[in-house]
């Protein structure tokens, strides 16, 4: 296992170090200038600010100066903000992201597994229908189509909920709500198609043979081995959502790190872009670095060969 989170740890390291590179060498590209309104500016001022900021120095020796900062963990200042650190605006703009993400994933995860669960058990059903027919109606419509109808309905024509900004707790179930449909909707297809192709394998008909308990048929074996593909899905997913979801973000008036990121893009906010996308690459490797952990821990064969890499 050992061997194993060494390697792991190389190959996130240099993943990290290519994106780091491209993403610095993308921004270069970007046209006009990280300045708030650059017309206004003078020759002589605009000189003053590439030498404050190292922009006038050769293209190479920002780039090292960049990595050099970068290990020794300072991802530079704002030029949005000016004099705000980068990981202060990142952990100002997170917090709400991630509340709403996580319910997201909560809710979602636990409706769409018990959907897509009692969906597969009951094939050929009129349930069955139903739950394929919500999850492809999930996976179709936007989930900023779902956060306009709930504003509408419950938050203004029934106030139930409030219909936008961002005060306290029950501000954030809205939101959540809304990004949970796309969550239900794809973990109940992906566990219903894994579950009917897990109890059509031999090994299950023979655990019927042998007369093992429905139940423990189901849940031991068949509903276990379908959930290798979901986690799979679900990762990914996660770290999207719980890294800000710009669309739902506007709607509901988060102030959450999706936003923070497009209005960075729309001014050129350099240091900002590149520490989002870090941070949001780095949140993504980590995931599928436990990704692989829960696969041992879903499937014994996984768990041996991890474990049997040490020698």
């Amino acid at each position: 296992m050992r061997l194993f989170f060494l390697k792991r740890l190389g190959v996130m390291l240099t993943t990290l170090f290519i994106i780091a590179t491209v993403t610095f060498f993308l921004m270069k590209l970007l046209p006009g200038t990280p300045y708030s309104n650059p017309e206004r500016l003078t020759e002589q001022q605009l000189t003053s600010l590439n030498q404050k900021y190292g922009l006038d120095q050769p293209l190479s020796v920002q780039y090292v100066r960049y990595l050099s900062n970068l290990v020794q963990g300072d991802w530079g200042v704002s030029f949005q903000f000016k004099g705000r650190l980068v990981t202060d605006i990142i952990l100002d703009r997170i917090g709400p992201s991630v509340l709403i993400g996580f319910q997201a994933m909560v809710v979602g995860s636990i409706i769409g597994l018990g959907l897509g669960i009692l969906s597969a058990l009951r094939q050929n059903t009129l349930f069955d229908f139903g739950a394929v027919t919500l999850a492809v109606l999930g996976m179709s419509v936007p989930s900023f189509v779902f956060a306009a109808l709930l504003q509408y309905y419950v938050g203004v024509k029934l106030g139930w909920l409030p219909a936008g900004l961002w005060e306290d707790y029950t501000y954030s179930i809205m939101p959540s709500l809304a990004l949970a449909v796309t969550v239900v909707a794809a973990v109940a297809r992906f566990i219903r198609t894994e579950m009917l192709e897990v109890l059509s394998q031999d090994y299950i008909l023979s655990a019927r043979a042998k007369g093992i308990s429905e139940t423990e048929v189901v849940w031991k074996h068949v509903v276990r081995n379908s959930l290798i593909p979901v986690v799979t899905m679900l990762g990914p997913m996660a770290v999207s959502i719980m890294t800000g979801t710009l669309v739902i973000e506007k709607i509901f008036s988060v102030p959450g790190l999706g936003e923070q990121f497009i209005l960075s893009i729309m001014v050129n906010d350099y240091s900002v872009i590149m520490g989002i996308t870090l941070f949001y690459s780095t949140l993504f490797i980590l995931v599928v670095l436990l990704v692989d952990l829960i696969y041992g821990f879903l499937d014994p064969r996984i768990r041996e060969r991890l474990g049997g890499s040490t020698g």
